[in-house]
């Protein structure tokens, strides 16, 4: 618990303060979310509604409305590693990396070196022996017990069982908890920085027109008075 609380603070700590995006490139994330929010709710509104959306949505995205440099349209893009803001993402990452893997590696390291082979309690239950492999890591004994746990696996089961204590200690979005940081990593910038580093706005755009335009469209509310006729 210590561990994690102490990965935490540290993990704030080295956290650096995001900038503030500059508006153009806030409008180019919002438009090709809003393209995409059409295409995947067009559902909900009616067919008028849905081609006046779709044809303008597809005019703006042909002419690069929403490109944060229209001037750089057609051109190669730029070498994600000379881009200061994707260099700042990386190097937040590593860093959030080396607060969560460094403790561990510590951790485990040191429970291999002194407590390897090393039985430290025994459940109170049965179990069956699906269970040995994963409760006797580091123990090669064919006729143990299987209620036996070892250190190895009594600190990975302390590893993924006490993101509950974590969450009742430091709350629901704190940097102890193991799995959600790992997959707020994978999905960083989900969402939010929509297009990736070195890659071309206008492709991203182009490839949203072809999407919407190959949208068939069936308004969910179509004949909903018959149906609710049908039903009484």
């Amino acid at each position: 618990i210590l561990t994690g609380v102490l990965r935490h603070y540290a993990t704030i700590l080295l956290a650096s303060t995001p900038k503030k995006q500059e508006l153009p490139a806030i409008r180019q994330q919002r438009s090709l979310i809003r393209g995409i929010n059409l295409r995947n709710n067009a559902d909900a509104i009616s067919p008028t509604a849905f081609v006046a959306r779709k044809n303008y949505m597809i005019s703006a995205y042909k002419e690069g409305a929403y490109l944060k440099d229209p001037q750089n349209r057609g051109k190669a893009a730029a070498n994600p590693m000379t881009d200061p803001a994707a260099m700042e993402g990386m190097m937040g990452m590593m860093k959030g990396n080396m607060a969560m893997m460094v403790p561990q590696t510590l951790i485990m390291g040191w429970i291999n070196a002194f407590f390897a082979g090393y039985v430290i309690m025994k459940l109170p239950f049965p179990l069956t022996l699906r269970f040995k492999s994963m409760l006797q890591s580091g123990v090669a004994t064919r006729d143990l017990d299987v209620r036996w746990v070892s250190s190895l696996s009594w600190y990975f089961l302390n590893l993924f069982g006490l993101q509950s204590v974590f969450i009742f200690i430091l709350g629901n979005d704190n940097a102890a908890n193991q799995m959600a940081q790992q997959l707020s990593q994978m999905n960083l910038g989900a969402g939010v920085n929509t297009f990736q580093p070195g890659q071309d706005p206008d492709k991203v755009f182009q490839s949203e027109v072809e999407n919407l335009e190959v949208v068939e469209h069936q308004y969910i509310l179509k004949g909903v008075e018959q149906r609710l006729l049908s039903s009484i």
